[in-house]
């Protein structure tokens, strides 16, 4: 097992310093690469002329590969280290950007979801290796905080993936026309190269022996699964992520089409720059969560966002019109503490665990592509502001999990 290691932010060495720097850019880099999806649901939607269902496929392909890559991940990270998961991540990352290239040639949505598969597999690299890298990185009484000011970054990589797609994407938006496609190709091309080049930079750089030292033989063994299958909490905790994420690009996939339905004369690019509030909301509520957990444990905390969240989607689900749009883009910044809370509750106490652990979490992610997919057969059927009651009963789930753990008690 990796021993965990304080870093007082202080008395770290500089290289300490600059491999964390380095691995909390990590997370604005795939926050740029998650909320663009939403951005291309909207472009592909017309571009491709789509139904709801079809366009929710943007979201199935990237979210399936996070699921097959997540256990992949695990493995190099377990024999090799996080740094190792951490650059043949970056490496795959860039090379699903490349791919946008050719997809907007051939105006394929095949190959665009192909190139969003290959993305999804580096990002599941990514999300395997740096959650429980920051994790380890202090106490366990503070492990909520930390991970929740690390993931602060993540929002502020989606306002700028938002801002990106919003400005260069959806420009143009001609049914079927290869230069609505090609909207996709420089910004994407821009991904790619920035995403090589934190790798370079990643790969030059002395990280800590924490980062870069692998398992005990004892955790690279299938029983090491086996035992975290036969845990009911441990096993909560990856059903909470399911939901949870499901939720949460469930709002963000759908608000652009929503605000389409319920207010149409914003149009569709004004709608954009409404989510792009909404992830300004959830950065805030990062930082607003983190600095509560000082006061309250991040269990209590989650609860009662949760239970809130809920109510919310279920004002957008059944009222619509501006008050539905309010709410749903206020359920962003009481989101915003759910991911990383429930990773550290789930990991806590696992000890050799530690690493398999997380790869399963990340696995859960697979509820981007399960319930989007269910909120757009949902809203084919029926309408789009009913499909705000998936994410609505995905919060209730939240809640019940939070509650598990709301009396929990951790040592330093």
């Amino acid at each position: 097992m990796t021993p965990h290691v304080a870093l007082p932010h202080q008395d770290a060495p500089p290289a300490s310093r600059r491999a964390l720097l380095l691995t909390v850019g990590l997370f604005f880099l795939w926050g740029m690469a998650n909320n663009l999806n939403d951005i291309l649901i909207a472009h592909f939607r017309a571009v491709f002329t789509l139904s709801d269902l079809q366009s929710g496929l943007v979201q199935s392909a990237f979210y399936l590969g996070y699921f097959c890559f997540a256990i992949p991940g695990a493995i190099v990270m377990q024999r090799f280290g996080y740094k190792t998961a951490v650059v043949q991540g970056l490496v795959l990352f860039g090379l699903g950007a490349l791919l946008f290239w050719p997809a907007s040639l051939m105006l394929s949505y095949g190959f665009f979801l192909l190139a969003l598969f290959v993305i999804a597999s580096g990002l599941a690299f990514l999300e395997t290796a740096a959650n429980p890298m920051v994790a380890a990185l202090g106490s366990a009484a503070s492990a909520e905080r930390r991970l929740n000011l690390a993931q602060a970054f993540n929002p502020l990589g989606s306002i700028a993936g938002v801002s990106l797609g919003a400005t260069f994407i959806l420009a143009d938006e001609r049914a079927g026309d290869v230069a609505a496609a090609s909207a996709v190709r420089l910004p994407y091309l821009a991904i790619a190269l920035l995403v090589f080049a934190w790798a370079a930079v990643i790969v030059a750089t002395r990280f800590p022996a924490v980062a870069t030292q692998p398992s005990a033989p004892e955790a690279r063994t299938p029983g090491a699964y086996r035992k975290l299958l036969a845990s009911p909490r441990y096993l909560a905790g990856v059903g909470a992520q399911f939901l949870y994420v499901g939720a949460q690009v469930g709002v963000w996939s759908f608000l652009i089409r929503y605000v389409a339905v319920e207010l149409p004369s914003l149009g569709t690019q004004r709608a954009a720059w409404l989510l792009t509030v909404s992830l300004a909301l959830f950065m805030a509520g990062r930082f607003v969560g983190a600095a509560l957990m000082a006061r309250m444990s991040g269990a209590r905390l989650m609860l009662l966002f949760a239970v809130a969240d809920a109510g919310l989607c279920v004002v957008a689900g059944t009222l619509g019109g501006l008050v539905g749009v309010a709410a749903l883009v206020l359920s962003s910044a009481l989101m915003s503490i759910m991911y990383p809370t429930i990773f550290v509750l789930t990991l806590r106490d696992l000890g050799p665990l530690t690493k398999p652990g997380a790869s399963m979490l990340v696995m859960a992610i697979i509820g981007g592509a399960v319930l989007t997919a269910l909120m757009g057969l949902v809203s084919d059927l029926g309408s789009i502001r009913a499909a705000m009651l998936v994410p609505a009963a995905c919060f209730v789930g939240v809640a019940l999990f939070a509650r598990l753990h709301r009396h929990d008690r951790v040592t330093a």
